[in-house]
């Protein structure tokens, strides 16, 4: 018989707009799965860009969603809503989350649950869901990245780029990246990318035409936006995308629309916290079947910078903010 569960849970709360000190340790009645949903005992919640956003008050949940920040987590399922059958109690998953992450317990559609990866623990498994499936749609979906194309990742240190080189690579692709520090170039050699440009000394548009001889590279993802893109034009392929994920950088640009009729480019970009579950669901089954498998053979490795306690949310965010960090932050529960 499985343990009662609380009437309680600590959770971490936006108390008003602001910088890393609204987030506040409190206490919330425990939530109860839907119809389609799953309860999680959160083992741990990854920290993301949007989760900053968020408490700055530029990037509101969706109707429906937790107003709690956190977009994926890892633990253990304790409840299953009507209607689930593909999950028991017990199991032990990483989720995508609407919202609701930081806290001791969580609810999120039944779907957006995968498996734990072999060989990997709990704090490693909650660095995947958010990113993962940012990466899926915006390089593999939108961004048509197909054999024996290129890739050059924008950022590549931070939690999206190292996810990014590492599922490019795994699928045979050579990949490019830029980074802000020597060490920071060398970490994404390290998980992949054939090529990492400090962005800070060298001018990566004329760095990717070197490495291409002159042909440029076919997807670029973006997290910066402004006056990067028609730097990042510049550096495509004929035929070649752009997948836009974030605008770090500005949300306005200019662009050469002759270039782009010329050359057949494409600008596209997405979100995803506002996509319906059943797309999610489906971009979950689709990382299942294609990149778990590459994950378990040793492919693809976690990359954790550093783990939290619940409590230091807003250190957390300080850090995140800082961008100092390599690869993904973790915030862990105490149960």
């Amino acid at each position: 018989m499985r343990s009662a569960l609380p009437d309680h849970m600590q959770v971490v709360e936006i108390t008003r707009p602001g910088g890393p000190e609204v987030l506040k340790l409190t206490t919330r009645r425990l939530l109860h799965p839907k119809p389609g949903e799953v309860l999680i005992r959160v083992a741990c919640a990854g920290v993301n860009r949007p989760d900053c956003m968020q408490r700055a008050g530029a990037y509101a949940p969706p109707p429906g969603a937790s107003d709690l920040p956190g977009l994926e987590v890892s633990g253990t399922v304790v409840a299953l809503g009507a209607g689930v059958t593909q999950w028991r109690e017990g199991a032990q998953v990483c989720a995508l989350t609407p919202g609701g992450g930081y806290a001791q317990f969580c609810v999120t559609p039944a779907g957006h649950c995968l498996p734990l990866p072999k060989g990997w623990s709990l704090t490693q498994a909650a660095s995947l869901p958010e990113t993962f499936f940012t990466v899926w749609i915006n390089v593999f979906e939108r961004g048509a990245l197909a054999p024996g194309e290129t890739l050059l990742v924008q950022g590549g240190s931070s939690g999206i780029g190292v996810s990014a080189i590492q599922m490019a690579r795994a699928f045979g692709h050579r990949v490019f990246a830029t980074a802000g520090s020597a060490e920071k170039c060398t970490a994404c050699e390290k998980l992949g990318a054939e090529r990492a440009i400090n962005y800070r000394t060298e001018d990566f548009v004329e760095a990717v035409k070197r490495l291409t001889d002159g042909k440029g590279v076919d997807v670029i993802l973006d997290m910066v936006g402004g006056e990067y893109v028609p730097r990042e034009l510049k550096c495509l392929a004929t035929d070649g995308r752009l997948s836009l994920i974030a605008y770090l950088g500005g949300t306005r640009t200019t662009l050469d629309i002759p270039d782009i009729l010329v050359r057949r480019l494409t600008i596209t970009g997405s979100t995803l916290r506002p996509r319906t579950v059943e797309f999610k669901t489906g971009v979950a089954n689709a990382l299942r079947a294609k990149v778990w498998p590459l994950i378990e053979a040793g492919k693809i490795q976690p990359v954790i910078y550093k783990v939290f306690p619940l409590a230091q949310a807003s250190a957390a965010h300080e850090l995140m903010e800082s961008g100092m960090h390599i690869g993904k932050i973790i915030l862990e529960t105490a149960g």
